[in-house]
């Protein structure tokens, strides 16, 4: 690979949320390899460390002896700043969803920013959460055979990964940014304090969410904001708190 697609796919997280069986986590980072991944992070793995992820991974040994656990989605997904969770079906509230050659695309285009890039593998029986989804920017769908759909975690990582992998051989340079893309976790903190500010102005109901914030959510997230953007946001939502606290009918 070049330069710039080992820089690309340096900053690439396979996250793995509450494996089941450390065999299928050994079959992962072996489908990573062969499509140049290396950085595993495992969200509360049931039963790891284990001598079957080492035994099914191969010679990706490595990649699983490496690998990060971490104690909830957030810390594996914080610092990253563009976050894919792969579903198998649309939500009641639909998200901007891609294939995986989408995915690859937005990944790749991604290679002169500096911050990582997460894409997320649910549980083997029940994949990811509704709100594990609501962290990603994009949901990701594996097109199948509607007379068979399930794909167990090692095939699913492979074809996300190939894709990226051919997707990167002649990705184009991205345009030039001013500033780099708002971190997860500098988006979790804007919509917790666009959840209160709401709340204080009396916009929205805690009591009574109505998807308000899932909608809400689901509008930032698409637009992808930058850093800079996120600050001149939650400067707005704290000139409206102060506001509010001296007494400003608002």
């Amino acid at each position: 690979m070049t330069a710039e697609q080992n820089q690309l796919f340096s900053k690439i997280r396979i996250v793995l949320v509450e494996t089941s069986h450390p065999g299928n986590i050994g079959a992962a980072a072996r489908a990573m390899k062969n499509m140049g991944l290396a950085r595993l992070y495992l969200v509360n793995p049931v039963n790891f460390p284990h001598e079957k992820a080492l035994f099914r991974a191969a010679s990706a040994r490595d990649v699983v002896e490496n690998a990060v656990v971490c104690t909830d989605l957030s810390e594996a997904i914080g610092p990253c700043q563009l976050v894919l969770g792969t579903s198998a079906r649309q939500r009641r509230i639909p998200w901007p969803l891609v294939t995986p050659k989408q995915a690859a695309q937005q990944v790749t285009a991604q290679g002169d920013v500096e911050g990582d890039i997460a894409i997320v593998f649910g549980r083997e029986s029940k994949g990811l959460k509704n709100e594990e989804l609501q962290q990603c920017q994009l949901h990701l769908n594996i097109p199948t055979s509607d007379e068979y759909s399930s794909l167990n975690l090692a095939m699913a990582v492979q074809v996300v990964g190939y894709e990226i992998f051919c997707a990167a051989v002649d990705q184009p340079p991205a345009p030039a940014w001013d500033q780099p893309p708002a971190t997860n976790a500098e988006l979790e903190h804007f919509f917790e304090h666009l959840e209160d500010t709401l709340a204080v102005v009396g916009f929205h109901d805690p009591e009574n969410p109505r998807q308000l914030m899932t909608r809400l959510r689901r509008l930032f997230l698409r637009i992808a904001p930058d850093h800079m953007e996120i600050s001149i946001l939650r400067g707005f939502l704290k000139a409206v708190n102060d506001l509010k606290n001296k007494g400003a009918n608002i």
